[in-house]
């Protein structure tokens, strides 16, 4: 019967645990199934037995009831050693499997987890960075984690893994991932008002496809459709800045990216016409100048984007703004709230109201 009742929970455990996807998925789903069904029938076991004790030592009239049993030493060697024997089974299968979990292959392919609020950005051994997890078939992938500001948890569904993100420290795991796909992964620590977005994914590919996507990714030069604009939106969406500063004008923790480029922004030691150099000064030295109504917050992107990275960006800046014409920023500044359009070129006066409402954040 035991046998029975296994075999239907590891044929229906599809409909409640997520695809196995990782070499040691099965183990630890074995371990999971086991402690379910010992726990689902001693849990019959002892419902039956209150009901069997209620129904047959309940209150009749004129029954009168007899003496308390007294010390059974078979009774209590029973509850005493088959509870031990079977943590103790449960501690073996859970140990030997912790231990294939932590220890990592010699020959694993690394790649760096950094994470902060809130996005993620694996960074390959060529030093490309990307928001989603990509990685080879049917090969150990060491993933050494660090957190840029709070603890977050990288959470992999599919592979039975996860992992705490400390700041200050480096935590190591490793995975083998089986079939190759797509799989969702997760932040499972909560690390503030933007934790429920902190959604990325795995995408497991074929060995021989890894190599020519990861040639092709670190590269935006090789695309086909490459133009510095579009390398240059990759990159601002890669790394996570969208979490801050929208691109379409809406408000965010940050100033919005729409029409930034030659616009005049009021600092709180002053004013200043975003150009080329105010853009990469904001992004290597963020807490340098801040947008007056936004706090000093954004992390320093300074020795992990390449200057030809940055002139990206600031191209795609300048396609997604209207200040911008082609060869100079016309100078102009956004309305005040409620207010009317200013002439394009007017300077910012220092009594400006700031042009955003109060947030946090400040200018990538």
């Amino acid at each position: 019967m035991l046998t029975t009742l296994m075999t239907h929970i590891l044929l229906a455990q599809s409909a409640y645990l997520p695809p196995k996807a990782s070499t040691y998925a099965p183990d630890v789903d074995r371990v999971f199934n086991g402690i379910l069904l010992v726990t689902t029938f001693f849990c019959l076991l002892i419902f039956a037995g209150m009901l069997y004790f209620a129904i047959r030592y309940r209150h009749r009239p004129g029954h009168e009831g007899g003496e308390s049993p007294g010390h059974s030493t078979a009774l209590e060697l029973t509850w005493t050693i088959v509870p031990v024997i079977i943590v103790l089974v449960i501690f073996y299968y859970g140990f030997r499997g912790y231990l294939d979990m932590t220890v990592v292959p010699p020959n694993a392919y690394e790649i760096t987890v950094e994470s902060k609020m809130w996005n993620w950005g694996f960074v390959y051994p060529n030093g490309h960075v990307n928001p989603e997890l990509h990685i080879p078939q049917n090969r150990p992938v060491r993933l050494i984690l660090t957190s840029g500001d709070v603890i977050h948890s990288l959470y992999l569904p599919a592979f039975r893994a996860q992992k705490q993100a400390v700041p200050g420290r480096y935590n190591r795991f490793w995975v083998q991932a089986t079939e190759a796909g797509e799989y969702p992964l997760y932040c499972a620590q909560y690390c503030g008002t933007g934790h429920s977005e902190m959604l990325s994914k795995v995408v497991v590919h074929p060995p021989a496809d890894f190599d020519a996507w990861l040639e092709v990714a670190s590269n935006p030069e090789k695309q086909p459709d490459f133009t510095p604009p579009k390398a240059g939106l990759q990159i601002i969406q890669r790394r996570g800045c969208t979490q801050c500063h929208s691109l379409d004008g809406s408000a965010g923790t940050g100033p919005t990216f729409k029409d930034l480029f030659g616009r005049q922004e009021l600092l709180n030691d002053g004013g200043v016409q975003v150009d080329e150099n105010y853009i990469r000064e904001s992004i290597l030295y963020p807490n340098k100048r801040t947008v007056k109504g936004f706090q000093s917050v954004m992390p320093s992107y300074l020795g992990s984007l390449k200057d030809k990275e940055i002139d990206w960006i600031i191209a795609a800046m300048k396609q997604n703004s209207q200040h911008f014409k082609g060869g100079a920023a016309t100078g102009a500044q956004p309305a005040a709230p409620g207010g009317t359009p200013p002439v394009p070129g007017e300077r910012a006066a220092a009594t400006q109201p700031a042009p955003h409402p109060p947030n946090e954040g400040q200018p990538k």
